[in-house]
């Protein structure tokens, strides 16, 4: 956190307020740094409350009007969006890369599936329909309606700034809300040009917003009057912290918390789409995802040609900058991040895992001041230690083993968290036991990252998820807006006359 200008090599971003950038000269800014090198790229202000105030306003505002807008029109802004989404992706992917350091391809696969949920909300006229029952009662019809909140906010994590923004905001546009983000200060720029791609699309001033910032700019919008609900994906505590405080202040909140993904791998299983799977799901965006597979439970005698099959497929992965066409894993995202990782592959040596591939040592040639870290899999790790317990958000895939497919189904389902679990087996039987029986929100079988389309719903169970209702998808539409339920007569002389009786059906 700094208060200084910028350099000729940085950019001084800004909130978008009232559809435009926002000039004012803030107190406090964060640096914002190429995870590849560890330069500083960007200075990104910080909010006080008046910053998300003023946004509120605004957003009110410009509310009135969009929500009482046409379908046709929210629809004709969703969809000249999903184009300028759809034509600027190389130039989004390039933003995150540079500020989160994923791989190219990485981020353009991250800006594709948050165009699946634009398009979803393209398809609002579906969406909203509401219901119709004719003669509830003698001359009495009664329908359903479906209407906005109000001003609605998103507070969003690090690893997917395109992606789980567009999880929020196209749902809660098309449903007529008012929309302010609050993306991570880590890599905060592709919000701004998705600011101006809505600006573009036709949004009018007001209706998105983003304001910048860390928790001061969080706690004022938990706190806001003027806000009814808010989104949010980030660490568990955080997410505890964001529902137990947003709705001690009235407001209706999602908050998805983190994750421990288990892929139980049973000696049917097909062990090279495993190990496929594993590698692909512990290691890409050098595992900072929610839906990373972090352990792998290996039943029966399925450990040893597992993780000999795993570490030949890291030993020809390519570590290095995003930007590098080569690369099929960049850095971690922040210094700070990158010592904690370190720092919980250590806890695991000395808790006594073994270490079978040891990724700490990894020099990338030209980037030695990047915050890299080689992928690492530990063997015979039991629940009690920390690499087990805790979500590491890193590159590092431990493997529990099992004697059994009920003592790997306890150790899913004994743990805290419940966002995603997967099974690799040959077994039909066995996997529709496991897809019923496993307590997590959503189940892969030969899947390992078993993230749903669009028009389902994204969201864990347990410890990954405060609030009842899930993200984008159907829950998506229930959460932006309220029901309205209206029961109607027509002047009738033959239904008149006073009647003190509790109305019933006749």
């Amino acid at each position: 956190m700094h208060a200084m200008s910028t350099t000729a090599s940085e950019t001084l971003l800004r909130h978008w307020i009232g559809g435009r950038r926002d000039e004012r000269a803030a107190e406090r800014h964060g640096e914002v740094t190429d995870p590849a090198t560890g330069e500083v790229v960007a200075r990104v202000p910080f909010a006080t409350r008046d910053d998300v105030d003023r946004a509120v306003r605004a957003a009110a505002e410009a509310a009135v009007a969009w929500g009482a807008a046409s379908l046709t029109r929210r629809a004709q802004v969703m969809f000249a969006f999903r184009e300028l989404v759809d034509r600027h992706k190389d130039e989004l992917a390039a933003l995150i890369t540079r500020e989160h350091g994923k791989v190219l391809s990485d981020a353009r696969g991250e800006v594709t599936r948050g165009l699946e949920v634009v398009e979803f909300a393209c398809g609002l006229g579906h969406l909203l329909k509401g219901e119709v029952t004719p003669q509830v009662s003698g001359g009495v019809d009664s329908h359903s309606l479906r209407m906005p909140l109000g001003v609605v906010a998103g507070i969003t994590p690090f690893n997917f700034p395109v992606m789980v923004p567009l999880w929020m905001a196209p749902v809660a546009l098309a449903c007529g809300n008012a929309f302010i983000l609050k993306p991570s200060e880590q890599d905060p720029s592709a919000s701004l040009r998705m600011a101006e791609l809505l600006a573009e699309a036709g949004l009018p001033d007001g209706v998105f917003s983003v304001v910048h910032g860390d928790k001061e700019a969080v706690d004022a919008i938990l706190g806001h009057p003027g806000i009814a609900a808010v989104s949010f994906v980030g660490s568990t505590p955080v997410a505890q912290h964001i529902y137990e405080t947003g709705t001690r202040h009235g407001k209706r909140v999602q908050a998805l918390g983190g994750a421990k993904n288990h892929a139980v791998v049973l000696p049917d299983a097909d062990l090279d789409l495993a190990a496929d799977g594993l590698v692909s799901a512990a290691y890409g965006s050098a595992g900072q995802r929610c839906m990373a597979v972090s352990v792998a439970v290996a039943v029966g005698d399925v450990a040893e040609p597992l993780i000999d099959r795993i570490r030949e497929r890291i030993d020809k992965l390519a570590i290095g900058p995003g930007t590098d066409p080569s690369s099929d894993m960049g850095p971690l995202v922040s210094e700070r991040h990158h010592e904690k990782v370190a720092g919980l592959v250590e806890a695991g040596v000395d808790e006594g895992a073994e270490l079978a591939v040891d990724g700490r040592d990894l020099v990338v040639d030209g980037h030695e001041g990047g915050y890299f870290l080689g992928p690492c899999v530990f063997d015979r790790v039991r629940p009690g230690m920390r690499v087990y317990d805790e979500e590491i958000f890193g590159p590092v895939l431990v493997v529990v083993r099992a004697d059994s497919y009920p003592e790997a189904l306890e150790l899913v389902n004994a743990n805290p968290y419940g966002n995603g679990a997967a099974i690799f087996t040959r077994d039909g039987g066995a996997a529709r036991l496991f897809e019923q029986q496993a307590t997590a929100g959503m189940i892969g079988v030969n899947v390992p990252i078993p993230v749903p389309m669009a028009y389902h719903s994204f969201g864990g169970w347990k410890g990954s998820l405060f609030g009842d209702l899930h993200m984008h998808g159907p829950d998506g539409v229930r959460f932006y807006t309220r029901g309205k339920v209206v029961t109607t007569r027509w002047p009738d002389p033959s239904q008149r006359g006073v009647n003190l009786g509790f109305p019933t059906q006749s």
